[in-house]
């Protein structure tokens, strides 16, 4: 449905164009943003441009943080030897959810997708790479159980391999064609207690 109003219908626009989002509920969002206090709504328009402009991938890790270094890269409680790759920011804090994790990560902002065009050069694998060193002495492949994330996997344990670094992967219980993002937190963690080796 069209309204009279066109930056309402480009507001509207906007809200739908998010993941998850549909008219309905993009029109909802719309309406609330008009009907909050304008310090309120000028806060909100300001925080995604500042989000925008300040947050930036983590030089070690490949995270999203505002600092050169996320938090969990910085820290000196974190297990160097242990480096747990995931597709994206998102799953960093599914797992983070568990309490049961406490080496570093490293995230690949994608899988490969050759149908998709997305190649090895498209993801942050060479930075992977450069972090594999003595003190490196396993990686934990927690990529979702889908194609895309099975061929990542293959991919990254093949260019592991020559490194003698031990390479683990989720145990079973995550739903095959499933997402990492959306496991419930128990299950997540005994994915990772029973992790398997490739």
């Amino acid at each position: 449905m069209k309204y009279s109003s066109v930056l309402l219908n480009k507001l509207i626009e906007h809200f739908a164009a998010l993941p998850g989002i549909g008219l309905k509920s993009a029109a909802k969002m719309a309406f609330y943003v008009l009907d909050i206090e304008d310090s309120r709504a000028k806060d909100f328009a300001e925080t995604i441009l500042k989000a925008r402009e300040s947050i930036k991938k983590c030089t070690v890790c490949q995270t999203l943080t505002e600092d050169e270094v996320c938090m969990i890269c910085s820290g000196n409680s974190r297990d160097k030897s242990t480096i747990c790759i995931v597709e994206s920011p998102k799953d960093v804090i599914s797992i983070e959810k568990t309490k049961i994790y406490h080496g570093n990560y490293h995230v690949l902002h994608g899988l490969l997708s050759p149908i998709n065009g997305v190649t090895p050069d498209d993801i942050t694998i060479k930075q992977l790479i450069s972090r594999l060193d003595e003190s490196v002495s396993e990686i934990i492949l927690a990529l979702s159980p889908n194609v895309d994330g099975e061929a990542t996997a293959m991919y990254i344990s093949r260019l592991i391999k020559p490194f003698g670094i031990k390479v683990s992967r989720l145990a079973s219980g995550l739903p095959v064609g499933g997402e990492l993002e959306y496991t419930d937190s128990i299950t997540l963690q005994k994915a990772i207690e029973f992790r398997v080796g490739i």
